[in-house]
């Protein structure tokens, strides 16, 4: 049995239109499908009119599965229905109302007192790591690579003296070699496992003591006089210039950038200003709390939520004061403390380097020109200004810090003097003049006059530094306990204030 041609097509071009607009994924398409009107009830062979219907079929995803979209579960659907309409209801109620408010209160009370305390510790540990970590290992680099530069000076003078060493030298170089020693073993302490500081300690460590060989190998074939006494000093020099400096200059760099991480970790900036926010937020609750109070139960005042917010107040202006106090102490120990010493610590070396280039061009004998520019270059370095040696800033930091800078300086001129007559004898032929005059006691007494000037002048700012940061984290270790307890007990201000205008419902 079969149903009109026209029907038949007419069919046909539906389901191909419908199916040709779908996606092919999971989209519905519209089945139209000749049904039997009626059958023939009389001779029961299904002859009659057919009636096209329609029916809402869905298309198989590829590969045969449906794709159904994910929606929560009943249950959960439930709760979040149920505490929503709980809320709703509170609201509705002068019961409901206060038990939403008491909720409130003690839920930002408690959340302060949590924030206080992460915030006192945040501030009180970065700032225990700036001053008994950070700054020491930065003192501790400045003093491994002043020291390893001035063992090389000092060995490149007690080699120019020819056969056996003058025993101030010989000590001056075995005293820089235990002050580099002691100051690796302090910084290895300091450092985190696996840290690029840490890697830098452990090559300085062990190329120190390839360095104290060679140097000693030059002294012995020194004092035979033999010439290969200074192949193996210039080998010890260039391993001490070309390695252990470098190592020792990126060691001091990286300590530098965490003294300045130290200062960002100590401010906690974060943290304070979630800190400021919540507290007013705090305040503003209280006092909103207490108008509605008023207005709602007639009562001018509650005593309970006064006494909250008057601790609140007192907790912010205590947390107020303290970091402020703490700020300016950092700020103290980084603008009169740290910040001169990095310019201090960089004169030493620069004055170091100056020295020891004079050794080392006098030690080759003439066939070395680069030392001598080196020099030169150091010395405008140090002499610019602004430069580390006669900056003005000094005297408006501290008066006597200016004075120290200025001996330092006034010595230095003094001794760049000498050293312009040094060269001019080297130069001119006079060798053994231009060593006598290097290594002679005014050229020598000169140098350590500008050195201990120098010395004087780190070490007062190294003081100033310690001290600021130990004021700056008085106080903050009582702060992360009382901050929490004072939030315990605005809470329960809080509740004892709003229960009883709730048994007044009951």
């Amino acid at each position: 049995m079969a149903a009109p041609s026209a029907d038949k097509r007419a069919v046909r071009a539906m389901v191909s239109a419908r199916g040709n607009g779908g996606n092919g994924i999971g989209c519905q398409a519209l089945i139209l499908a000749f049904v039997p009107h009626s059958r023939n009830r009389a001779t029961g062979d299904g002859t009659g009119d057919w009636k096209v219907s329609t029916a809402l079929a869905t298309r198989p995803a590829p590969g045969g599965r449906e794709l159904r979209k994910t929606a929560p579960s009943g249950g959960e659907l439930t709760r979040r229905r149920g505490l929503a309409r709980r809320v709703r209801g509170l609201r509705r109620t002068s019961p409901g109302r206060l038990q939403l408010m008491m909720g409130l209160l003690v839920g930002l009370a408690i959340l302060v007192g949590l924030v206080a305390g992460l915030a006192g510790y945040s501030t009180r540990s970065g700032t225990s790591d700036l001053g008994g970590r950070a700054q020491p290992l930065y003192v501790e680099a400045e003093t491994i690579y002043s020291a390893l530069a001035d063992a090389d000076t000092t060995a490149a003078q007690a080699f120019l003296a020819g056969g056996l060493e003058p025993p101030a030298l010989t000590r001056r170089y075995e005293d820089d070699l235990e002050r580099a020693s002691v100051a690796l073993s302090a910084a290895a302490r300091r450092t985190g496992e696996g840290s690029a500081t840490a890697a830098a300690v452990r090559d300085l460590t062990s190329g120190v003591s390839r360095y104290a060989e060679l140097v000693a190998t030059a002294r012995a074939d020194n004092r035979q006089g033999l010439p290969v006494g200074a192949s193996y000093l210039a080998a010890a020099s260039r391993l001490n210039r070309d390695t252990l400096l470098p190592r020792a200059d990126a060691l001091f760099t990286l300590s530098r950038g965490e003294v300045d991480h130290g200062f960002a970790g100590a401010r906690s900036v974060l943290w304070l200003v979630f800190l400021g926010l919540l507290l007013v937020v705090l305040v503003v609750a209280l006092l909103r709390a207490q108008r509605y109070l008023s207005r709602a139960t007639r009562r001018t005042f509650n005593v309970r939520l006064i006494a909250a917010t008057g601790l609140t107040v007192a907790l912010a202006v205590g947390a107020t004061g303290l970091f402020i106090a703490q700020n300016v102490h950092l700020h103290r120990a980084a603008h009169d403390g740290s910040t001169p010493m990095k310019s201090i610590a960089d004169g030493r070396i620069l004055a170091l380097q100056i020295r020891g280039d004079e050794a080392l061009t006098l030690a080759a004998r003439g066939s070395d020109t680069e030392s001598e520019k080196k020099l030169q270059a150091a010395k405008q370095q140090l002499e610019a200004r602004d430069g580390p040696l006669t900056d003005p800033a000094y005297a408006r930091i501290d008066p006597g810090l200016g004075l120290r800078m200025r001996q330092a300086a006034t010595q230095f001129q003094r001794y760049a003097d000498l050293h312009t007559k040094v060269h001019a004898m080297d130069t001119g032929g006079d060798y053994e003049g231009a060593v006598r005059l290097a290594i002679g006691t005014d050229t020598t007494a000169t140098f350590e006059n500008v050195r201990s000037a120098m010395d004087e002048a780190f070490e007062g700012r190294k003081a100033v530094f310690t001290e600021e940061i130990h004021s700056a984290g008085r106080g903050l270790g009582v702060f992360t306990v009382l901050g929490l307890v004072l939030a315990l007990i605005i809470c329960a201000l809080v509740i004892a204030g709003v229960r009883p205008r709730l048994e007044e419902y009951r």
